[in-house]
């Protein structure tokens, strides 16, 4: 019995229980990959078209992964996916990170930034929006649905809000062309998806947060997210001038008014989730 209580104290530690996660977690991605590769290379679908349902796919195990890791590791209904109130979450997730892009595109234009170049034919967005939302799912669970969520049990919300967005900004930074300014604005975001977490204790509002970020950046106004390869796009678009206003060759999102609208859609959901109760305290203020 008292090595049973041991080894419960052992896999119940944070770090421990992380790391976990994170291990099972990277081998599904990697592996669904690997099969929705193969699998879609025996069919006649265009490439296009096979991105697409890779990105589905890879999608569905990262979050079918999660779910039955933690119910098992846990013993918890996992409620961080629930479908109760998925419609709201991803409306006004998508909502708010098409909002603030579109603002953040906007200051270049209103500074002769960026200009359209020409308007691109709809089916143009289906490569990146099979990677967006892949990515924005794989990053949520990791860095928000792991990390965040475990350390927060408790550490609280704010140190664990810090912690995890800190991470968040230095993953990026491998990230080609990275500098200072987007390390910052990265770090800002981590604490805005953490901070759409904290209010809707769902992954779902962060996760449609993300991608809305990331595709409207990307697959429709044709700007570079995080300093990837520039993908295809609705619109064709010029983008010059300074970098602090134009983010250079890692995109908008690593401009100053990028940073200023995340800081302020971060603001917003902490002073609504403190009015509402959401806010975890740390383990010794329990």
């Amino acid at each position: 019995m008292e090595t049973l209580t041991r080894k419960q104290k052992i896999f119940n530690f944070p770090v421990v229980k992380i790391v976990l996660a994170l291990l099972t977690f990277m081998a599904v991605v990697i592996i669904g990959q690997q099969i929705a590769v193969k699998l879609l290379a025996l069919t006649p679908l265009e490439k296009d078209y096979r991105n697409l349902l890779k990105g589905l796919f890879v999608s569905f195990s990262c979050i079918l992964s999660y779910i039955l890791f933690f119910k098992k590791y846990d013993k918890r209904a996992i409620t961080e996916f629930s479908a109760k109130g998925l419609a709201k979450n991803l409306t006004i997730g998508i909502l708010i990170g098409f909002v603030l892009q579109s603002f953040t595109i906007l200051v270049m234009y209103l500074n002769g930034n960026y200009s359209v170049v020409n308007i691109n034919p709809v089916s143009f967005i289906l490569i990146p929006f099979a990677i967006m939302f892949t990515v924005a799912i794989i990053e949520e669970i990791l860095v928000r649905g792991i990390i965040f969520r475990i350390v927060e049990e408790k550490l609280g919300s704010y140190i664990s809000l810090t912690i995890s967005s800190v991470l968040f900004g230095v993953f990026h930074l491998a990230n080609p062309h990275g500098t200072i300014i987007s390390g910052i604005c990265i770090t800002t975001a981590g604490f805005m998806l953490g901070a759409a977490f904290i209010y809707s204790r769902n992954l779902w509002f962060p996760i449609a947060l993300h991608f809305a970020w990331n595709f409207t950046q990307s697959g429709i106004f044709g700007a570079i997210t995080s300093g990837n390869e520039k993908t295809s796009s609705l619109l064709e678009a010029k983008i010059h001038g300074p970098e602090f206003i134009t983010g250079g060759e890692f995109g908008p999102e690593g401009s100053i008014q990028a940073i200023v609208f995340c800081a302020l859609g971060t603001i917003l959901l902490l002073v609504l989730s403190q009015k509402q109760n959401k806010i975890i305290t740390p383990y010794w203020k329990k």
